[in-house]
């Protein structure tokens, strides 16, 4: 599958930052900027995300196809891939699967292991329920997902993914349908069955429990040639709450 991407900067070695589930790549851009000091960087929005196609297919293997079709596409000869939560999930899996083309991997805080996905479940079945063609304002369709969600921060991030189609109305950037169908298939934890020798670089938040002491001793199973450093005081989305700690970090790996 073609993604859709964006391009910042002309020199330096080759970054492609993945977003998380449920992103896209507008989310990175700010710290993408910054990178292209120091990288060529490709945003890119992985399937059913963003401006990328729609697929049927949603699964740790495709996703990791479309990396690696990307890669040779662009005439990359080694990436490094730097993913967030399922962004880095996917960088894991195409790592073992691919590691000729991967120069290293740089993880924000995601392990190899299982993850409830019951949340995620959850809000894209409030999301699904909503019938946009109902809504002429943005404002209209945030107050009513605020009967379901009260959090405005989680709000804001989904509707992000808002906007007007060729007939000028409502619509969401994911797949919302599939999403739902198949995002058991995100939660596995057979992401590698042995052992992964491409440099790792995990980055766990603080403040969040996606990266236990027992995910370490995973982590270092797995990735044997891995380290894990540590961001205090932020959570899940630590490079949104602390984006010049996060970026100090990957210029400083």
């Amino acid at each position: 599958m073609k993604l859709f991407s964006r391009k910042y900067g002309n020199k330096g070695k080759d970054l492609i930052i993945l977003h998380g589930l449920f992103g896209m790549s507008d989310n990175w851009n700010t710290l993408a900027k910054r990178f292209s000091t120091f990288f060529k960087v490709h945003l890119l929005d992985l399937r059913n995300h963003g401006r990328s196609p729609h697929s049927k297919e949603f699964n740790y293997d495709v996703m990791s196809e479309d990396i690696i079709e990307y890669i040779k596409d662009s005439n990359i000869s080694s990436a490094i891939i730097l993913g967030h939560s399922l962004g880095g999930k996917v960088a894991m899996r195409a790592a073992f699967l691919y590691p000729e083309h991967i120069e290293k991997i740089i993880v924000a805080d995601i392990a190899p292991r299982e993850y409830n996905t019951e949340y995620h479940k959850n809000l894209l079945i409030i999301l699904d329920k909503l019938n946009l063609q109902e809504f002429n304002k943005r404002d209209e369709v945030d107050k009513a997902l605020s009967s379901y969600l009260d959090e405005p921060n989680i709000r804001f991030f989904l509707l992000k993914n808002l906007y007007r189609n060729d007939s000028n109305s409502f619509s969401w950037r994911f797949n919302i349908k599939i999403l739902l169908e198949k995002i058991d298939n995100i939660k596995e934890a057979i992401l590698v069955k042995e052992i992964c020798n491409v440099p790792a670089y995990f980055i766990k938040a603080g403040n969040s429990n996606y990266i236990t002491q027992d995910d370490e001793l995973k982590i270092k199973y797995h990735f044997p040639n891995s380290k894990i450093k540590i961001i205090n005081n932020v959570g899940h989305w630590l490079h949104a709450e602390d984006p010049d700690s996060f970026y100090q970090e990957i210029v400083g790996l």
